[in-house]
């Protein structure tokens, strides 16, 4: 009997299947779909990863005469679409695939077995498959032992597989947060040893992948493998840099445990993780040691230009980029008004600089506190609820978001008699403080405020 949870999936592949089954040839679903559906972990249908012992040209003829549409783009990497209604198949022949030593790029090798082609996978948990349409299991390497024991093993050697794809490396930091896996001894070793392979990886790849480990459930596990072996090193080599002491005298807990902790606080959201992960990126770099112990001035500042630049290395999208670096630059901006009664001017000042960041900023802000001390924690936490609510009442009043001065840049050249140049954002910036500071003024009170700074400027 077929298990509730397959049927979907062998109703969509059926037809397809059958068609590769007449024409001699065989075909299995494989990938993670397999892995989830072992596990009994919830499956996207839409992305199914086919493999077939079929020569790419003969993919193409089983399905021309079926699909509606077929497609080659990625028939130089043994791969074949093809569109039959609202479904998408992609079926790759049986590959046996590795970079060359000093190549960017997979050397494609077709295989004629199944095994042969999942001993090419990465982790054992992934290299098994489902034989179509009868549904055979095929797991020649152990994959599903390996899920029972939560452990993390390579099909062929770590070695082996390594040097066939080094991003595999960055991968397993993934697996092991994702799935709670545990790695072999042996695959830690590799990894350790053969870090370097990872430079023949293109940046795009290993954006990803590290995208990828920030946004499961909780990547501690996999940002502690990243830095114990020392592959962070490859690519962000600020993350073992944080290992530094908050205070010398008592070993308070160092940066980058404090750094890991505060990723997994917060919501997995790659803004926002990647804003925990290199919020703190700046200390090292700017840690002096005085009377008063361990200090860090303005390491929000240093750190929001490092994660720039290192974002930038890492090609990650212009957004992105922006919205981290604020978010690192702001991170510090609460603690920044002490413990006196908070301002009106203080909190649009607060939002204004947050703009559509606020929920984010706010939510470093609270991940940020991983202080054991019990009374400290619950202070600072009732802080940030006060502002939270002054920030919704002021949100109601004032529509905080669009704080801007009172008149526009065209009124300001027309009431100074002025064209466009300096004095307009010198203006602008003069009216928009008493914004902040004052709330909203009426045009009229602007324009006042306006002719009397232009009249003290000009004398």
């Amino acid at each position: 009997m077929i298990p509730e949870r397959l049927r979907p999936i062998l109703d969509q592949v059926r037809p397809v299947a059958e068609r590769f089954e007449a024409d001699g040839h065989r075909l299995y679903l494989v990938g993670g779909i397999v892995r989830d559906l072992v596990l009994g972990r919830p499956t996207d249908k839409s992305d199914l990863d086919l493999t077939t012992d079929a020569r790419p040209e003969e993919v193409k003829a089983i399905l021309a005469p079926w699909a509606d549409s077929v497609w080659n783009q990625g028939e130089a990497f043994g791969t074949i679409g093809a569109r039959k209604g609202d479904d998408t198949f992609e079926i790759t022949t049986h590959r046996a695939e590795a970079y060359r030593a000093d190549s960017r790029k997979p050397q494609v090798v077709y295989a004629d077995d199944i095994a042969v082609d999942l001993s090419r996978r990465d982790f054992t948990v992934n290299a098994m498959a489902l034989r179509l349409p009868d549904l055979e299991l095929v797991d020649p390497y152990g994959g599903v032992e390996d899920l029972a024991a939560l452990r993390l093993r390579t099909p062929l050697s770590p070695d082996e597989s390594f040097n066939d794809d080094p991003l595999r490396m960055l991968r397993a930091a993934r697996f092991i947060a994702g799935y709670d896996l545990t790695p072999d001894p042996e695959l830690v070793d590799a990894v350790t040893r053969l870090r370097g392979r990872l430079a023949i990886v293109s940046v795009e790849r290993i954006q990803g992948e590290l995208s990828k480990l920030l946004v499961v459930d909780d990547p501690s596990a996999g940002i502690w493998f990243l830095a114990d072996t020392e592959l962070a090193d490859e690519f962000l080599p600020e993350l073992r840099a944080l290992r530094v002491e908050q205070d010398p005298i008592h070993r308070h807990k160092d940066v980058l445990a404090h750094t890991i902790a505060v990723v997994a606080k917060t919501r997995p959201q790659l803004v926002v993780r990647l804003a925990a992960l290199l919020h703190d990126i700046g200390k090292p770099k700017t840690r002096s040691v005085g009377p008063k112990g361990v200090s860090f001035h303005h390491h929000e500042v240093v750190g929001a230009r490092m994660a720039r630049d290192r974002m930038r290395a890492l090609r990650f999208s212009n957004d992105v980029i922006d919205d981290v670096s604020r978010l690192v630059f702001l991170h510090l901006r609460f603690h920044g008004y002490g413990d006196d009664v908070w301002t009106d001017a203080a909190v649009r000042r607060y939002a204004r600089d947050a703009g559509p960041l606020l929920d984010e900023l706010n939510e470093l802000t609270r991940c940020d506190c991983t202080t054991r001390n019990e009374r400290k924690a619950r202070m600072l936490a009732a802080r940030m609820d006060a502002l939270e609510a002054r920030i919704a009442e002021l949100q109601e009043e004032e529509e905080l978001a669009a704080i801007r001065p009172d008149i526009d840049g065209n009124r300001v050249m027309e009431l100074l008699g002025v064209a466009p140049g300096r004095v307009v954002g010198e203006a602008l910036d003069m009216l928009l403080e008493a914004r902040l500071e004052e709330g909203p003024l009426g045009e009229e009170e602007a324009e006042r405020r306006l002719l009397s700074w232009w009249e003290a400027r000009s004398t």
